[in-house]
């Protein structure tokens, strides 16, 4: 920071706040000035300001498309807001480019070994050390088994071929270190998520009148009626795939379908199951079922499942594949029934799952929850409000003016109308009720978030919907 604000001419003595607001100035004055909107979006990432740094960095590509600084300062912005994603892609092309800096390969590594691509992150880290040493990271290449010893002997080492009896290139001997290490620390324990008892049912979600049911045929009927079930031979158990656009009640349906049955709900995220170390990703996912099998009934909830049943035929490496094996395997059940184990998957992107989930007795039933229609919105608006002073209040009328909202859009509609009503209530020392009129004029304000997603979702309806997957999707967009 201190030669950032040497080089544009700001004093050293002076606060975060004061440079950022100094730096946005300059900026206004000079918008096309790249290096200055580069220093203003450093100082935003360096002051905790991610999103803001983010708008920045891109400001500055569509001036200068190919900047490295600028697509580094962005990947970072990226990964600091949990984009980890978003700032794998852009780093990935950002280190083929002759500019790289050095310190991009090393977050470039990190994120690698955060997906358990740990023989790609051993690579990526060695050549940004070897680039520029001060970019070296002892901690992180402690954790991938890089030896600690300085580039220059280790490089001296590798010229006496009689000094690895195995041949192998310093990545090899890294990643078989790495791998070495493991085994003399013993396996790491798996922190697995605690069983919940959620207390909301069905009846706490708006709307989704036809998913409701065909989760009540799916998982709830069998339950509750197993004697006629079992009777023909049907199994208590199964899968369903939920996708759409985000923030349209997957999560907050999968909840309520496991408090609907008082069953057990564990909730996984990918951070409960990838892991750097080889085969460790692999071990995760058997602890989850296996805790599932114990927990009967029980509903395995996987959010972002395509994170972790990602399309093979898209990966380079074999180690998402075994992933995916294991995942098929528990899902068939091969070792141990899944008998009472109730499987929800949810995603946006439908489309990056491997075909194999999609087969008959795993993700059998694939459910589109489209953004709630006006009666939904209107019942969701009410559960919103609700504990909430509400006066005069007309939740159709809302609803019919907040076209394509999800419901997180919903509750963003809520939530800045109470923040006005606090403001107000600030300055007149009086807290006064929420009427119709002001969630309109929040929702005047806000636009809907599931607009980008249908844009992406029609290209794959259209043009790769052999099987009739995303009819649905054609059939909410009247195409």
């Amino acid at each position: 920071m201190i030669a950032r604000r040497a080089l544009i001419g700001l004093p050293s003595g002076m606060s975060d706040s004061d440079a950022v607001q100094q730096l946005g100035e300059a900026v206004a004055l000079s918008p096309k000035n790249v290096p200055l909107r580069q220093a203003l979006a450093d100082a935003l990432l360096g002051s905790g300001h991610f999103a803001d740094a983010e708008r920045e960095y891109r400001a500055g590509l569509q001036l200068a498309a190919d900047h490295a600084g600028l697509k580094f300062g962005l990947a970072r912005a990226f990964q600091q807001q949990g984009k980890r994603s978003h700032a794998l892609v852009l780093l990935e092309d950002l280190v083929q480019m002759p500019a790289a800096p050095a310190k991009s390969f090393v977050l470039y590594a990190r994120l690698l070994a955060g997906i358990g691509e740990v023989e790609q992150a051993v690579a990526q880290y060695r050549r940004g050390v070897a680039q520029d040493a001060s970019a070296a990271d002892s901690e992180f290449a402690t954790r991938l088994g890089i030896r600690a010893e300085p580039e220059r002997e280790r490089k001296a080492e590798a010229d006496e071929e009689d000094d690895d009896p195995l041949g192998l290139s310093l990545e090899e001997a890294d990643v078989l270190e790495g791998r070495v290490r493991e085994s003399w620390q013993g396996e790491p324990e798996s922190a697995l998520p605690e069983p919940e008892r959620p207390k909301i049912t069905c009846a706490d979600v708006g709307g989704m009148d036809a998913l409701k049911e065909e989760i009540r045929l799916k998982i709830i009927h069998p339950l509750n009626h197993s004697e006629l079930y079992r009777a023909y031979g049907k199994s208590i158990g199964g899968g369903i795939l939920l996708y759409g656009p985000p923030g349209c009640g997957k999560t907050h349906l999968a909840r309520a379908t496991a408090g609907e049955i008082k069953a057990a709900f564990l909730s996984v995220g990918i951070h409960e199951v990838l892991d750097m170390w080889i085969g460790n990703s692999e071990r995760n996912l058997h602890q989850l079922f296996a805790q599932a099998r114990r927990n009967r009934p029980c509903v395995l909830f996987f959010d972002e499942v395509d994170a972790l049943g990602a399309s093979r035929t898209d990966m380079k490496t074999s180690a998402g594949r075994h992933l995916i094996n294991q995942f098929l395997s528990e899902l068939d059940g091969v070792k141990a029934s899944n008998e009472g184990v109730l499987i929800l998957g949810a995603t946006n992107a439908p489309w990056h799952l491997d075909a194999a989930f999609r087969r008959p007795g795993r993700f059998d039933r694939i459910l589109f929850v489209p953004p709630p229609d006006v009666p939904a919105r209107a019942e969701v608006l009410r559960l919103l409000v609700k504990g909430k002073p509400v006066e005069d209040m007309d939740f159709e009328a809302v609803a019919k003016k907040v076209d394509g909202f999800s419901g997180a859009d919903l509750k963003a509609v809520v939530d800045v109308t109470v923040e006005h009503k606090l403001r107000e209530a600030m300055k007149t020392g009086t807290p006064a009720p929420i009427r119709t009129k002001d969630l309109i004029a929040a929702a005047a304000g806000l636009r809907s978030t599931t607009r980008e997603w249908f844009a992406t979702a029609r290209n794959y309806a259209l043009y790769s919907n052999q099987g009739g997957t995303y009819d649905d999707i054609l059939k909410y967009l009247k195409l």
